[in-house]
This record gives structure tokens, sequence and C-alpha cells, in this order.
């Protein structure tokens, strides 16, 4: 079996080289994957590396820069540069000793950002006590926004900020169609800003107060999510 460490060096080195935000995702199943596509589609730079020689085969024709490695050994780590990139996504999901000790290693090695991948809410609490900056449960997310979709409160998709305030994409509750964004007034009565409205395949970013809310419209609102849940239209409405 060639060594694919040998096979990918030179990329490695022109990446290092070409721009100062580099990102390293460790772990090539569906979701590491996924991270690295999209990071790369949007411009950036990625090393993304697995411990799975077939997985580092397998993506290499759509990740540019992929290296077959054992990231829960910090030599290894060390060897491809692990400390100079800005940012590391520990999507290791199955094998959750590998999860942590590849966190702690690259803790060890001053990356300035990690991001890990967790199943658990036990998993996330132990990878942030061994020096993750942020952990994210895909799974339980993934629920979460199902549930919220079909609890029949008009949501649409959400984000959380921070734990006071989220994002929340919701139909707009029909008790506000034909109004203005100045006559509902969301602000007054919910604490909510509204930052985007979508229409059909038009958004419209930053509606001014005399944008008249529509039937269909999603609003896109900032808040809190229990203000959000205040808002979102009932099923008896």
């Amino acid at each position: 079996m060639p060594d694919a460490r040998r096979r990918f060096r030179p990329s490695i080195n022109l990446l290092r080289n070409r721009h100062e935000r580099e990102f390293l995702v460790i772990g090539l199943g569906r979701f590491g994957a996924g991270v690295a596509r999209t990071l790369v589609e949007t411009g950036h730079d990625v090393l993304a590396v697995d411990k799975d020689y077939s997985l580092v085969e397998m993506r290499a024709s759509e990740i540019p820069h992929v290296v077959q490695l054992d990231s829960t050994k910090i030599e290894a780590l060390r060897e491809i540069g692990a400390e100079q990139f800005d940012t590391a996504v520990v999507c290791i999901g199955t094998d959750f000793e590998a999860n942590l000790l590849t966190t702690v290693s690259l803790k060890k090695l001053g990356v300035p950002h990690i991001i890990a991948k967790a199943r658990t809410r036990t998993q996330k609490d132990i990878l942030i006590q061994v020096g993750a900056d942020e952990v994210i449960l895909p799974e339980h997310e993934a629920g979460v926004r199902l549930g919220r979709r079909l609890s029949g409160l008009g949501f649409i998709n959400y984000l959380e900020v921070s734990p006071e305030f989220s994002i929340v994409e919701m139909l707009a509750p029909k008790r506000y169609v034909g109004q203005t964004l100045a006559e509902a007034d969301l602000r007054q009565a919910y604490g909510l800003t509204v930052i985007a409205v979508r229409r059909e395949d038009d958004m419209v970013i930053n509606p001014p107060a005399s944008f008249r809310i529509q039937p269909g419209d999603e609003l896109i609102v900032i808040g809190a999510m229990k203000d959000a849940e205040r808002l979102a239209e009932r099923p008896s409405e």
C-alpha cells in the first residue's frame, strides 16, 4: 500500500504558503467529508485527514488536499504541521477514544480553535473539559430541528447563536399577513428583529419598516427562542 502522506506531501506545502487562513478536518466519514467539501467550495484552504486509507482514496478526487494518518498520535499531527492551522475540526464519530485523544493532541500543539463532533451530551462535556473550544452534536441538532418543524410551530430552520439568542426562519403567522413590519412591530411585541424575508425564490435582506407581509412569506428573525415560539403560528390559528 502506498504511503498516502508521502503521496500528498507537495499539496500540503502549497497549502501552507498560499493563504493565511487554513482548516484542518480530521475524519472523512459523511459528516467530515461534507464539512471539508463545503469549506473548499466556499473558497477556503483545507487539509483533510483520516486513518482509513480507503476513505483517503475515496475523497482524494473531491478534496484537493488529503492525507492518511493516525490523528491520535501527536507526532503524526506535528509532521503535517497541525499547529499551523487556525481551526481544526475533529469529525471522528464512531470512536470516541480517538476523538478524545485527537482533541487533546491538537490542544497540546496549540491549535487556536478546535471544533469537535460528539454523539452525546456526556461526550460534549468531556471534550470541552479537555480543550475543545466548540462541540457540536449534529444528530441531536438535526433531531431538534425536525421536532420543531413537526410541532406545528411553523419553524423551517434555526441556528443557535448563543444560549440567549437564535436566528429562526419561520412561516409568517397568518395574523400578520397584510401588515407592514412597522404595523406588526415584532420588536416591541416579542423582542424579535426581522433581519430578512424569503418570498418564493427571492430574499429581502434588512427589509424596510414599510415591507408588507404576504401569504407564504418566511420571516428570518433574531432573538430568544422562547419569543420566537410565542410568535410562531399555532395549529389552531
